[in-house]
Protein backbone atom coordinates (compact mmCIF):
# COMPACT_ATOMS: atom_id res chain seq x y z
CA UNK A 1 0.00 0.00 0.00
CA UNK A 2 3.03 2.63 0.83
CA UNK A 3 4.50 1.92 -2.32
CA UNK A 4 1.35 2.36 -4.57
CA UNK A 5 0.91 5.67 -2.51
CA UNK A 6 4.68 6.39 -3.58
CA UNK A 7 4.17 5.98 -6.80
CA UNK A 8 0.88 8.12 -6.94
CA UNK A 9 2.42 11.00 -5.19
CA UNK A 10 5.78 10.85 -7.37
CA UNK A 11 3.52 10.80 -10.46
CA UNK A 12 1.50 13.84 -9.32
CA UNK A 13 4.65 15.51 -8.20
CA UNK A 14 6.06 14.88 -11.93
CA UNK A 15 2.87 15.95 -13.36
CA UNK A 16 2.52 19.43 -11.62
CA UNK A 17 6.01 20.15 -12.68
CA UNK A 18 5.75 19.31 -16.21
CA UNK A 19 2.71 21.93 -16.31
CA UNK A 20 4.79 24.72 -14.86
CA UNK A 21 7.62 23.83 -16.96
CA UNK A 22 5.21 24.03 -19.77
CA UNK A 23 3.87 27.18 -18.61
CA UNK A 24 7.37 28.93 -18.07
CA UNK A 25 8.51 27.65 -21.17
CA UNK A 26 5.88 29.38 -23.67
CA UNK A 27 6.32 32.41 -21.14
CA UNK A 28 9.69 32.83 -21.92
CA UNK A 29 9.90 32.21 -25.93
CA UNK A 30 6.78 34.10 -26.44
CA UNK A 31 8.18 37.28 -24.02
CA UNK A 32 11.68 37.25 -25.43
CA UNK A 33 10.54 36.98 -29.36
CA UNK A 34 7.86 39.56 -28.44
CA UNK A 35 9.94 42.11 -26.49
CA UNK A 36 12.86 42.16 -29.13
CA UNK A 37 10.29 43.35 -31.51
CA UNK A 38 8.68 45.85 -29.19
CA UNK A 39 11.95 47.17 -27.76
CA UNK A 40 13.15 48.29 -31.17
CA UNK A 41 16.24 45.56 -31.27
CA UNK A 42 14.59 44.16 -34.04
CA UNK A 43 12.45 46.51 -36.23
CA UNK A 44 9.06 46.16 -36.67
CA UNK A 45 7.53 45.25 -39.87
CA UNK A 46 10.88 43.54 -41.09
CA UNK A 47 10.97 39.29 -41.98
CA UNK A 48 12.94 38.88 -38.92
CA UNK A 49 9.99 40.59 -36.61
CA UNK A 50 7.29 38.59 -38.63
CA UNK A 51 9.38 35.54 -38.07
CA UNK A 52 9.72 36.10 -34.23
CA UNK A 53 5.94 36.94 -33.65
CA UNK A 54 5.26 33.91 -35.63
CA UNK A 55 7.63 31.91 -33.54
CA UNK A 56 6.60 33.67 -30.22
CA UNK A 57 2.39 33.08 -31.07
CA UNK A 58 3.26 29.22 -31.73
CA UNK A 59 5.47 28.82 -28.24
CA UNK A 60 2.70 27.02 -26.24
CA UNK A 61 1.56 24.56 -28.75
CA UNK A 62 5.41 23.98 -29.38
CA UNK A 63 6.39 23.42 -25.44
CA UNK A 64 2.99 21.18 -25.52
CA UNK A 65 4.60 19.23 -27.83
CA UNK A 66 8.39 19.23 -26.74
CA UNK A 67 7.34 17.81 -23.21
CA UNK A 68 4.65 15.60 -23.98
CA UNK A 69 7.39 14.02 -26.33
CA UNK A 70 9.00 13.94 -23.37
CA UNK A 71 7.25 12.03 -21.24
CA UNK A 72 5.09 10.11 -23.37
CA UNK A 73 7.07 10.20 -26.44
CA UNK A 74 5.45 9.61 -30.02
CA UNK A 75 2.24 8.23 -28.76
CA UNK A 76 1.91 10.78 -26.74
CA UNK A 77 1.96 13.47 -29.25
CA UNK A 78 -0.26 11.56 -31.80
CA UNK A 79 -2.74 11.61 -28.98
CA UNK A 80 -2.48 15.26 -28.55
CA UNK A 81 -2.40 16.46 -32.04
CA UNK A 82 -5.19 14.10 -33.25
CA UNK A 83 -7.64 16.41 -31.58
CA UNK A 84 -6.50 19.43 -34.37
CA UNK A 85 -8.96 16.77 -36.53
CA UNK A 86 -11.70 16.05 -34.01
CA UNK A 87 -14.28 18.11 -36.23
CA UNK A 88 -17.31 14.78 -35.81
CA UNK A 89 -19.47 17.29 -33.25
CA UNK A 90 -22.77 18.10 -33.75
CA UNK A 91 -23.40 21.43 -35.89
CA UNK A 92 -24.59 23.65 -33.00
CA UNK A 93 -21.26 24.05 -31.68
CA UNK A 94 -20.05 25.27 -34.78
CA UNK A 95 -22.17 27.74 -34.70
CA UNK A 96 -21.41 28.71 -31.27
CA UNK A 97 -17.71 28.90 -32.03
CA UNK A 98 -18.25 31.01 -34.50
CA UNK A 99 -20.68 33.22 -33.88
CA UNK A 100 -20.31 33.70 -30.05
CA UNK A 101 -18.30 37.05 -29.79
CA UNK A 102 -20.14 38.52 -32.54
CA UNK A 103 -23.19 38.19 -30.74
CA UNK A 104 -21.82 39.59 -27.39
CA UNK A 105 -20.81 42.61 -29.47
CA UNK A 106 -24.03 43.26 -31.37
CA UNK A 107 -25.96 42.44 -27.72
CA UNK A 108 -23.39 45.15 -26.47
CA UNK A 109 -24.33 47.38 -29.17
CA UNK A 110 -28.13 46.89 -28.85
CA UNK A 111 -27.57 47.94 -25.03
CA UNK A 112 -25.92 50.70 -25.79
CA UNK A 113 -27.81 52.30 -28.12
CA UNK A 114 -31.47 51.71 -25.63
CA UNK A 115 -29.16 53.39 -22.17
CA UNK A 116 -27.29 56.01 -24.12
CA UNK A 117 -29.95 56.86 -26.90
CA UNK A 118 -27.12 56.40 -29.98
CA UNK A 119 -25.09 54.06 -31.71
CA UNK A 120 -21.43 52.95 -31.10
CA UNK A 121 -19.12 53.08 -33.68
CA UNK A 122 -19.53 49.97 -36.16
CA UNK A 123 -16.85 48.42 -37.59
CA UNK A 124 -16.45 48.36 -41.69
CA UNK A 125 -15.36 44.89 -42.60
CA UNK A 126 -17.23 42.96 -44.59
CA UNK A 127 -18.94 39.86 -43.34
CA UNK A 128 -17.36 37.77 -46.03
CA UNK A 129 -14.18 39.58 -45.54
CA UNK A 130 -14.11 38.15 -41.67
CA UNK A 131 -15.72 34.48 -42.96
CA UNK A 132 -12.21 34.17 -45.17
CA UNK A 133 -9.96 35.43 -42.37
CA UNK A 134 -11.06 32.87 -39.78
CA UNK A 135 -10.67 29.81 -42.26
CA UNK A 136 -7.40 31.25 -42.78
CA UNK A 137 -7.06 32.19 -39.38
CA UNK A 138 -8.06 28.81 -37.74
CA UNK A 139 -5.31 26.73 -38.65
CA UNK A 140 -3.16 29.49 -36.83
CA UNK A 141 -4.33 29.09 -34.12
CA UNK A 142 -3.33 25.62 -33.24
CA UNK A 143 -0.33 27.15 -32.22
CA UNK A 144 -1.96 28.93 -29.38
CA UNK A 145 -4.47 26.37 -28.50
CA UNK A 146 -2.58 22.95 -28.45
CA UNK A 147 -1.07 24.05 -25.49
CA UNK A 148 -3.34 26.03 -23.70
CA UNK A 149 -6.77 23.89 -23.94
CA UNK A 150 -4.62 20.37 -25.45
CA UNK A 151 -2.53 20.38 -22.70
CA UNK A 152 -3.01 22.71 -19.81
CA UNK A 153 -6.28 22.25 -19.45
CA UNK A 154 -7.08 18.78 -18.77
CA UNK A 155 -4.20 18.80 -16.48
CA UNK A 156 -5.22 21.90 -14.61
CA UNK A 157 -9.19 20.42 -14.48
CA UNK A 158 -7.69 17.35 -12.81
CA UNK A 159 -6.31 19.14 -10.34
CA UNK A 160 -8.91 22.02 -9.39
CA UNK A 161 -11.91 20.55 -11.54
CA UNK A 162 -12.96 22.31 -14.87
CA UNK A 163 -14.80 25.68 -13.69
CA UNK A 164 -11.35 27.04 -11.50
CA UNK A 165 -9.26 25.66 -14.38
CA UNK A 166 -11.34 27.36 -16.87
CA UNK A 167 -10.46 30.49 -14.64
CA UNK A 168 -6.83 30.12 -13.71
CA UNK A 169 -5.79 29.35 -17.26
CA UNK A 170 -7.62 32.26 -18.58
CA UNK A 171 -5.38 34.37 -16.14
CA UNK A 172 -2.14 32.94 -17.14
CA UNK A 173 -3.67 32.81 -20.99
CA UNK A 174 -4.52 36.50 -20.56
CA UNK A 175 -1.17 37.85 -19.14
CA UNK A 176 0.98 35.97 -21.73
CA UNK A 177 -0.25 38.82 -23.97
CA UNK A 178 1.07 41.34 -22.28
CA UNK A 179 3.78 41.96 -24.66
CA UNK A 180 1.23 43.01 -27.46
CA UNK A 181 0.24 46.03 -25.35
CA UNK A 182 4.02 47.28 -26.21
CA UNK A 183 4.08 46.33 -30.22
CA UNK A 184 3.05 49.45 -31.96
CA UNK A 185 1.54 46.97 -34.48
CA UNK A 186 -0.98 45.00 -32.41
CA UNK A 187 -4.26 46.73 -32.11
CA UNK A 188 -3.99 46.51 -27.97
CA UNK A 189 -1.22 49.05 -28.20
CA UNK A 190 -2.29 51.71 -25.91
CA UNK A 191 -5.86 50.18 -24.45
CA UNK A 192 -6.79 49.07 -21.10
CA UNK A 193 -4.49 45.74 -19.87
CA UNK A 194 -6.68 44.73 -17.41
CA UNK A 195 -10.24 45.23 -19.11
CA UNK A 196 -8.77 42.78 -21.57
CA UNK A 197 -7.51 40.57 -18.59
CA UNK A 198 -11.12 40.28 -17.69
CA UNK A 199 -12.27 39.49 -21.13
CA UNK A 200 -9.49 36.99 -21.96
CA UNK A 201 -10.69 34.73 -18.69
CA UNK A 202 -14.34 34.93 -19.33
CA UNK A 203 -13.65 33.68 -22.65
CA UNK A 204 -11.19 30.92 -21.30
CA UNK A 205 -14.62 29.72 -19.50
CA UNK A 206 -16.44 29.53 -22.66
CA UNK A 207 -13.74 27.98 -24.43
CA UNK A 208 -13.05 25.57 -21.59
CA UNK A 209 -17.04 24.49 -22.11
CA UNK A 210 -16.90 24.27 -25.70
CA UNK A 211 -13.30 22.10 -25.47
CA UNK A 212 -14.95 19.40 -22.58
CA UNK A 213 -18.51 19.37 -24.25
CA UNK A 214 -16.79 18.58 -27.89
CA UNK A 215 -14.94 15.70 -26.04
CA UNK A 216 -11.58 17.38 -26.53
CA UNK A 217 -11.87 18.95 -30.24
CA UNK A 218 -9.19 21.68 -30.48
CA UNK A 219 -10.67 21.90 -34.25
CA UNK A 220 -13.78 23.57 -32.15
CA UNK A 221 -11.52 25.88 -29.77
CA UNK A 222 -9.34 27.01 -33.04
CA UNK A 223 -12.24 27.90 -34.83
CA UNK A 224 -13.63 29.91 -32.21
CA UNK A 225 -9.90 31.67 -31.49
CA UNK A 226 -10.16 32.70 -34.81
CA UNK A 227 -13.33 34.04 -34.49
CA UNK A 228 -12.97 36.10 -31.67
CA UNK A 229 -9.90 37.69 -33.56
CA UNK A 230 -11.67 38.06 -36.99
CA UNK A 231 -15.30 39.09 -35.50
CA UNK A 232 -14.57 41.22 -32.53
CA UNK A 233 -14.39 44.37 -34.37
CA UNK A 234 -17.61 43.98 -36.03
CA UNK A 235 -17.98 46.68 -33.00
CA UNK A 236 -14.83 47.67 -32.01
CA UNK A 237 -13.79 48.02 -28.09
CA UNK A 238 -10.76 50.43 -28.41
CA UNK A 239 -10.60 54.01 -28.17
CA UNK A 240 -8.28 55.17 -31.07
CA UNK A 241 -5.34 57.01 -29.80
CA UNK A 242 -5.23 55.55 -26.34
CA UNK A 243 -2.21 55.38 -24.39
CA UNK A 244 -2.37 53.94 -20.80
CA UNK A 245 -2.28 50.36 -20.73
CA UNK A 246 -2.56 49.92 -17.34
CA UNK A 247 -5.55 52.51 -16.24
CA UNK A 248 -8.82 51.32 -16.54
CA UNK A 249 -9.99 53.79 -19.66
CA UNK A 250 -12.25 51.99 -21.81
CA UNK A 251 -15.00 52.57 -24.28
CA UNK A 252 -18.29 52.00 -22.99
CA UNK A 253 -19.12 48.91 -25.47
CA UNK A 254 -15.69 47.37 -24.02
CA UNK A 255 -17.19 47.37 -20.87
CA UNK A 256 -20.59 46.22 -21.78
CA UNK A 257 -18.33 43.18 -23.76
CA UNK A 258 -17.03 42.52 -20.53
CA UNK A 259 -20.09 42.07 -18.64
CA UNK A 260 -21.64 40.15 -21.32
CA UNK A 261 -18.88 37.51 -21.00
CA UNK A 262 -19.01 37.49 -17.37
CA UNK A 263 -22.69 36.64 -17.51
CA UNK A 264 -22.39 34.09 -20.07
CA UNK A 265 -19.21 32.70 -17.96
CA UNK A 266 -21.11 32.39 -14.90
CA UNK A 267 -23.64 30.17 -16.68
CA UNK A 268 -21.17 28.43 -18.10
CA UNK A 269 -18.90 27.69 -14.62
CA UNK A 270 -22.16 26.40 -13.65
CA UNK A 271 -22.67 24.05 -16.37
CA UNK A 272 -19.21 23.01 -16.25
CA UNK A 273 -19.95 22.22 -12.13
CA UNK A 274 -22.88 20.30 -13.02
CA UNK A 275 -22.27 17.64 -16.55
CA UNK A 276 -19.37 18.38 -17.34
CA UNK A 277 -17.37 15.83 -15.49
CA UNK A 278 -18.83 12.82 -17.06
CA UNK A 279 -18.59 13.67 -20.87
CA UNK A 280 -15.09 15.15 -20.46
CA UNK A 281 -13.55 12.06 -19.32
CA UNK A 282 -12.22 10.77 -22.27
CA UNK A 283 -9.71 14.08 -22.69
CA UNK A 284 -7.84 13.73 -19.32
CA UNK A 285 -3.66 13.88 -19.94
CA UNK A 286 -2.33 9.92 -20.24
CA UNK A 287 -1.11 9.17 -16.74
CA UNK A 288 2.19 7.51 -16.62
CA UNK A 289 3.59 5.38 -13.72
Amino acid sequence: MATAQSTADSSSLGSRDHLLLFFLAAYALTWACFFTVASGVVPEHSPLSTFLLLLGTFAPSLSAVWLTAHSQGATGVRALLERIFRWQVGWPYYLFAVSYIAVIKLTAALIHRAIMGAWPRFGTEAWYVMIVAIIFSTPVQAGEEVGWRGYALPRLATRFGWAWASVILGLIWGFWHLPQFFLHQSDTYGQSFLIFMLQVTALSVAMAWLYARTNGSLLLTMLMHASVNNTKDVVPSTIPGAHNSFGLTASPVAWLTVTLLWVCAVYFLARMQRSIQQSALSIQPMQHS
